[in-house]
């Protein structure tokens, strides 16, 4: 089955996690292997999930990655060891080419969510295209970013909330957004970890990890979100990007079997 059929259809949801950016070899493989096993004996489709270069940092100093060229080796490694798709985000038009030789999903950062330009070129590639919702955007708006990439003949798109700007520094979850993006047609993922954040709170981005199972549990329960996206890493403490926001990785089984729980009672018929 096509990837985008696959994922269209996973019941209960289907999983997009790894680490934010790209890190040394080792952490990249021992993070695969372990959501590889998790995920078959979970039974979740995964996509494996990881950045070769983060564009939008907060400060000069913060690490963005290794770039493109070795970024994607790692990947394609990753991809062809462990059996995974891969996604990886797109900043400019010039990388989609070289992402989509390896990537299944190209994704659309959420700073750069009414790029049409990058939208189309990420469409063009024929792979499937993830857009994020910009924090500064209504979900109604996302109707439109997606008909950019339909517009290019590609409806294989998937839509990301990952929270709305609430202030300055902080981030909300209106759960309202994911049946307003659904109305578009497309499969519609929760972007968990980014959720959490408290942005450019300082040289690096804060955030509350704390509340990470109250929020991945009230998605599920509202039964209009398709797939879960999570940052993860063996130790965050230790990440050299979103240290804040990431999950351990040992943490992942006892939250996503919780809402595996709660999707398969919410997509449950109601009889009355």
């Amino acid at each position: 089955m096509p990837l985008f059929e696959k994922l269209k259809s996973a019941k209960p949801f289907f999983l997009i996690a790894g680490p934010c950016v790209i890190e040394d070899e080792h952490t990249m493989l021992a993070s695969a292997e372990y959501l590889k096993q998790l995920s078959d004996k979970l039974k979740l489709p995964l996509v494996f999930k990881s950045s070769y270069t983060k564009a939008n940092r907060s400060s000069k100093d913060s690490y963005s990655g290794p770039g493109l060229e070795e970024g994607l080796k790692l990947l394609a490694r990753i991809r062809q060891d462990y059996d995974l798709p891969i996604l990886s985000d797109i900043h400019e038009s010039c990388e989609v080419a070289a992402a989509a030789e390896v990537c299944e999903i190209l994704q659309i950062p959420a700073f750069l969510c009414r790029q049409t330009a990058l939208i189309q070129a990420a469409a063009l590639s024929g792979k499937i295209v993830n857009i994020k919702k910009g924090q500064f955007m209504a979900p109604e708006d996302m109707a439109s970013a997606a008909a950019k990439a339909a517009a290019m003949g590609n409806h294989k798109i998937l839509l990301t909330e990952r929270g709305s700007s609430f202030g300055y520094h902080n981030l909300v979850v209106d759960f309202r957004s994911f049946s307003i993006m659904k109305q578009a047609g497309y499969p519609v993922v929760y972007d968990l970890t980014h959720s959490l954040q408290l942005p450019s709170s300082g040289k690096n981005t804060g955030g509350n990890p704390e509340f990470a199972p109250m929020l991945a549990y009230a998605a599920m329960a509202t039964g209009e979100v398709d797939g879960l996206f999570i940052e993860c890493h063996p130790e965050p403490v230790r990440a050299k990007s979103d240290a804040a926001t990431m999950l351990p990785l040992s943490a992942l089984d006892s939250l996503l079997a919780k809402c595996i729980e709660i999707k398969n009672i919410r997509d449950k018929p109601c009889i009355i």
